[in-house]
């Protein structure tokens, strides 16, 4: 939840009689001067968010272009117009200029929705020629319009849909794969080490930038632009948030097939006390240790989402077999039980790496307890008996588990309230179920035969042939068995059955 934060306007009516003065008539110098007044006031009262600050820049220039007194030299004029768009520009790409290495400012601004020859322009008036005034008036034009689009209206119509901008990422696939031939290449031969070092940095670098798009990905596709980039300085949970849902793409890649798990299923060999074998830890825990050293929470959520991605496959079973799924959609739920081996391995071994002082230290933002208490819930009474979608996850939570006494006695706690093995019948279980149906066979064919005070036989009471002994029953305090004798006859659960005596006065009292 983003918290409040300071605006100029005492009401939204304000920020749209502003907007009118502004886009009413461009020729109207008189209503244009009202609308830069009132943003220089609010500017001496509080800081003005991005877009109002460019607006006024702008605005005043263009004030000072169409102006009835007189004209301004040329020069002054192109480097005031440059100015502004210069400023309109950095001002939207600065804060998302965001990790360890730098991006393209062409690349930020394409995600932005904004004009890529607004780019080459500001490059152009900073380190070129400055352009004809032609130019800087058409691009002075198109940047209220932009404003428009992108400020104006959402602000005073948050409920309408975002303006278009491009949300998506390049594909981490590519780059992954190139890491993962390097880094073969590189354990089968240490003599190659230092000359494929720059590639790798450069790989590295690829994956860090391809983090960056994913943050401002992540602010496009909120369909919003933070334009008051001081928020994030008092309020650090408002660029968070970016960040967790760019590292959160990324452990979605890291844990597909091919990636962290092989493709090759005689590759996911295991090691001792489910952890991945050696040979995959080598390939990939440089670039783990890597991007951790930049993203402390990379962990906890690669973590979280292994976790998640185990258990959904005994979701996707439970929901098969309640019919929420239909069957020609079961065959897509198909479970690779070394894939969820692999994945619970990678698990247990990023929770006890954590921390290499103690695996029971509760530092840090997850624990091998927060782990253990997702998988209990994911696999409670409730869940579902696929065992091979179960398998992944019971691994990993018996090996989180181990070692521990505490969380020993509740794994146990656990296996004893839920099923373990398969869905399907067990000849035990058959014979058991005939054996019932004997008895109850029996019990309806021979009813007992009872004694009263007086000494003479007599047939218990029966309901549809099941005796029910009136001596030896055992009834709450306040309760009676009623017998057909009093007028009792049997009738479905949850229907009441009148007397024909009731009946009729009922209809007495309906005819009256």
């Amino acid at each position: 939840m983003k918290l409040p934060h300071r605006v100029p306007w005492a009401s939204i009516g304000e920020l749209d009689q502003v907007c009118s003065w502004i886009y009413s008539d461009e020729n109207d110098y008189d209503t244009r001067l009202r609308a830069v007044n009132r943003l220089s006031a609010w500017r001496a009262i509080t800081s003005l968010p991005h877009a109002l600050e460019s607006a006024l820049a702008i605005l005043t220039v263009i004030l000072q272009d169409i102006q009835p007194q007189g004209t301004i030299p040329s020069l002054l004029l192109r480097q005031s117009y440059a100015g502004a768009i210069i400023r309109l520009v950095n001002g939207l790409v600065d804060p998302l200029q965001s990790g360890a290495y730098a991006r393209s400012i062409a690349s930020i601004a394409f995600q932005l929705g904004l004009p890529a020859w607004f780019v080459e322009l500001r490059h152009a008036a900073t380190h070129e020629d400055l352009p004809s005034v032609e130019v800087l008036r058409e691009a002075a034009r198109e940047s209220m319009t932009w404003l428009l689009h992108n400020y104006f209206l959402p602000t005073l119509n948050p409920s309408a849909p975002p303006p278009s901008r491009s949300a998506s990422t390049r594909p981490l696939a590519p780059i992954l794969n190139r890491y993962k031939t390097l880094l073969k290449a590189t354990n089968r031969d240490a003599s190659l080490l230092t000359k494929l070092r720059p590639e790798m940095t450069k790989i590295l670098r690829d994956i860090e930038r391809w983090v960056a798009e994913a943050k401002v990905a992540a602010t496009a596709s909120a369909g919003e632009l933070d334009w008051d980039a001081s928020r994030e300085l008092h309020s650090p949970d408002e660029a968070d948030w970016r960040e967790r849902w760019a590292l959160e793409k990324l452990c979605d890649a890291l844990v597909e097939k091919g990636a962290l798990v092989p493709l090759s299923k005689k590759k996911r060999a295991l090691g001792a006390q489910l952890i991945p074998s050696a040979n995959v830890l080598n390939l990939w825990t440089p670039l783990l240790n890597h991007l951790q050293s930049l993203h402390p929470d990379l962990r906890s959520i690669l973590v979280l989402k292994i976790v998640a991605r185990l258990v959904s496959h005994n979701d996707a079973h439970g929901e098969v077999a309640s019919g929420n799924v239909p069957p020609t959609a079961a065959p897509e739920h198909k479970v690779d039980v070394t894939y969820d081996l692999l994945l619970a391995a990678w698990a247990n071994w990023l929770v006890r790496a954590r921390s290499p002082a103690s695996e029971d230290a509760e530092e840090g933002p997850i624990t091998r307890k927060d782990v253990v208490i997702n998988l209990t819930r994911a696999l409670g009474p409730r869940s579902s008996s696929n065992a091979d979608g179960q398998k992944g996850a019971r691994a990993l939570l018996k090996a989180l588990c181990t070692g521990n006494a505490d969380l020993e006695k509740n794994l146990s706690v656990l296996y004893a309230v839920t099923p373990q093995g398969t869905s399907e019948w067990a000849e035990d279980d058959l014979n058991l179920m005939d054996e019932r149906l004997r008895s109850l066979l029996a019990a309806r064919q021979s009813p007992e035969i009872t004694s009263d005070s007086s000494g003479s036989n007599t047939t218990a009471p029966t309901l549809n042939g099941i005796v029910h002994n009136e001596q030896t029953a055992v009834l709450p305090p306040g309760w009676r068995l009623v017998s057909a004798a009093e007028g009792w006859k049997p009738s479905p659960i949850g229907v009441f059955v009148r007397s024909h005596a009731e009946l009729s006065g009922l209809s007495t009292v309906h005819v009256r």
